[in-house]
Parts: C-alpha cells; sequence; structure tokens
C-alpha cells in the first residue's frame, strides 16, 4: 500500500510541472491562433473594396478597444465617470500645458465641429473602430478638407499623396480625393487598422501616424517595451507631442473642465464593487442598455424600433441634447426594441445623418415634415 502511494506520488511530482507546461504552451498557442486571426480579418478589412461585413464588424469592435489599454482603465471612457479615475494618471500630468494653452480653441471646435465629427463616427463604425480615433483629424487639420502642410501632407486626413494612393484614394492634376471627407475618412479608417494590426495599441498608432511606424519601432527596440509611457521618450518629440495633443482633444471634446482634477465627484469614496457596478440599474431584467455617440436622433431611432417617441423618451431622458453635445450617452430599452436597434444600427445612424444633412426636422409623433422649398 505504501509503495503504491510513494509510487503515486513520484508519478504526480514529474507530471504536474509537465502539465503545468503544456497549460502554458495551449494558452501560448490560443493566444497565437487569435492574434493570426485577428490579423487575417484586418489583412482582409484593408484590402477589400466593398463594405465591411457585419460580422467581422463586430468582430473588430470587441478587437480594437483593446488597443486603449494603456490610456483608459476599462478600455473605453464613460463621461458619466471623473476623469482621473477612469484614465490612465500619467495622462492628466502629460497634458496640462496643452490644454492651458488651447482649450478655448478646442472648446469652440466642440461646437461647430459637430458635423464633421457625426459624419467620421458613422465611417468609423462601419470598420469596428473606436469613436475616440476621430479626434486624430483635429490634431491633423482643425477639421480642415483642405488643410495642406508645408511636406505637402493635404485632407482632414493630412494624407501624403503616395500613402493616399496606397489606400484607394486619387491623387492626379485633375481630382485629389484627400480633400474629400468620405472618402479620405474610408482610408484613413483603412490606414489605422493596418497601423493597428503591427502596434496593438492606439497610443502608438498614433504616434506611427505622425512620425512613421519606423520610428516607434525603433522606440519599441531601443526601451524594450510598448508601453507608450515607457517608451515615450525615445520618440521624436513632434509625434510624443502629437500623443499628448490627441488625448488633450479627446479631454475636451468628451465633456472634461479645464483642468481634469476639477471633479466635483469624489470616486476615492467608491467601493471596488461600486466601482465595477453599472451606472445605471433599471431593476428591469428585459432592460438592455448600449452606449451610444454619434448624432443619433431619438425620433429616428424610435420610428426604427417600433417605439412611440414619448415612450422613448420614459428610458432615455435628455438623449437629444447630450448626443447633440457630443458625448457618450448609455441607452435603455426593451430587450426586443434593443435587438431591434443592434440589427438596424448603422441604417440609423445613416438616416439621421441624412436627415442633419438635408435639414430634416422631426416632430414629437416621430413623423417627418415636408422639407420647405
Amino acid at each position: 500500500m505504501y509503495k503504491i502511494s510513494f509510487i503515486l506520488l513520484i508519478s504526480y511530482l514529474f507530471i504536474l510541472p509537465e502539465y503545468s507546461l503544456c497549460q502554458q504552451q495551449k494558452s501560448s498557442t490560443d493566444s497565437l491562433i487569435n492574434i493570426k486571426k485577428e490579423d487575417k480579418i484586418i489583412e482582409q478589412v484593408v484590402q477589400s473594396t466593398t463594405p465591411v461585413k457585419k460580422d467581422k464588424v463586430e468582430y473588430l469592435s470587441q478587437v480594437t478597444k483593446y488597443g486603449f489599454k494603456n490610456l483608459f482603465k476599462n478600455y473605453t471612457y464613460n463621461p458619466s465617470l471623473p476623469y482621473s479615475f477612469q484614465v490612465n494618471p500619467y495622462a492628466e500630468k502629460y497634458m496640462q500645458d496643452y490644454l492651458q494653452a488651447h482649450t478655448n480653441y478646442l472648446q469652440n471646435l466642440k461646437k461647430t465641429g459637430v458635423p464633421y465629427f457625426n459624419l467620421i463616427d458613422g465611417i468609423l463604425s462601419q470598420y469596428g473602430l473606436p469613436h475616440e480615433l476621430k479626434y486624430l483629424a483635429v490634431i491633423e487639420s482643425d477639421l480642415k478638407s483642405n488643410a495642406l502642410s508645408v511636406a505637402g501632407a493635404l485632407g482632414p486626413w493630412q494624407f501624403m499623396s503616395y500613402t493616399a494612393k496606397d489606400y484607394g484614394l486619387r491623387v492626379n492634376s485633375e481630382v485629389d480625393d484627400r480633400t474629400d471627407y468620405n472618402k479620405s475618412t474610408h482610408a484613413a479608417a483603412k490606414y489605422l487598422l493596418n497601423l493597428y494590426k503591427d502596434l496593438k495599441d492606439w497610443l502608438l498608432v498614433i504616434a506611427a501616424y505622425n512620425g512613421g511606424p519606423g520610428r516607434v519601432y525603433s522606440a519599441i527596440k531601443k526601451s524594450g517595451s510598448r508601453d507608450f509611457w515607457k517608451l515615450q521618450y525615445y520618440l521624436p518629440e513632434e509625434s510624443r507631442n502629437h500623443v499628448k495633443k490627441f488625448i488633450a482633444t479627446h479631454y475636451i471634446m468628451e465633456g472634461g473642465s479645464t483642468n481634469p482634477k476639477n471633479d466635483s465627484f469624489d470616486y476615492t469614496k467608491l467601493s471596488d464593487t461600486d466601482k465595477d457596478r453599472p451606472l445605471y440599474d433599471s431593476g428591469n431584467a428585459d432592460l438592455k442598455t448600449i452606449d451610444l455617440s454619434g448624432r443619433y436622433q431619438a425620433a429616428i431611432i424610435a420610428k426604427n424600433i417600433d417605439m412611440q417617441l414619448d415612450e422613448f423618451n420614459k428610458y432615455n431622458p435628455g438623449f437629444d441634447s447630450k448626443i447633440e453635445s457630443g458625448l457618450i450617452y448609455t441607452m435603455r430599452l426593451p430587450s426586443e426594441n434593443m435587438k431591434l436597434f443592434e440589427i438596424k444600427k448603422f441604417e440609423i445612424l445613416n438616416e439621421c445623418v441624412q436627415a442633419i444633412f438635408n435639414n430634416i426636422q422631426t416632430d414629437n409623433k416621430t413623423v417627418y415634415k415636408k422639407r420647405k422649398s
């Protein structure tokens, strides 16, 4: 009996480390498979000349949000919580000087830039990209379609001619698609995806967008890290400042005050449980929520999901005013209506944007008024 137990013990001691090693290898293999799948889908999307299929958009939207792991605590920003609570502590001090010099200008652009942000949001969502990336167009060109740099970069996304051609834009003596907001934003989405495929971090992508990927790879090699906060001083100052401008612009555009530290909400009093709890507890198991940004309109959403506008507004008070101000809104709907919304999400956003561009107004009965001649 003792002999058998001893043999089992010895076997266990030899087998356990081997089993643990096998599990680690399996986890590493699974991770590698996921990365290869991610890269393959990105390559297909970048090379495609047709609209991205819904399943790929949904996959990319889940994958690409992790690129903000070094900026946001939960990979995305929630305006209902204080800035300091959810953003990397390095970011606050990092952008202070830029905020002091440019806050008034950015606050003004926050209002005048709404139609452009809505258009960009709609296109980025077609590629499963985080909505925060629209602020890159602010620091590139101040949202101006005819912006021209000393180096010859043109348009809202500041494409050089050779990069523009690589992503399907026409650049010749007769036409220059770099100044076309719609076409250039589609090209920018593909270019950003391509950079993300290799860098897997949006702060590094923004630095690469400014100074080229080669300089970012060099900084990674010299620093031995892919964390922007660790490798930033190995980057050229211009590229480093580009990231600073992006963070500051995001902060102002998402509703921040002139100083991130001016939070009236004392987040230090939150318990660990409260920090991870959804901000809205409906008390209704059948009620679903989704975070929205972009120029959605309550009347158009209600019309498309078979709801009366009054009923929609009961679930979502102040929807239009908050969305119009550029903030993220946590929309609440019964599960059946939410399913309809998720199926028709991009169609609804497109209808909302078209309504804005065509100056169509909606009334409280969710029926369109005739356009005035």
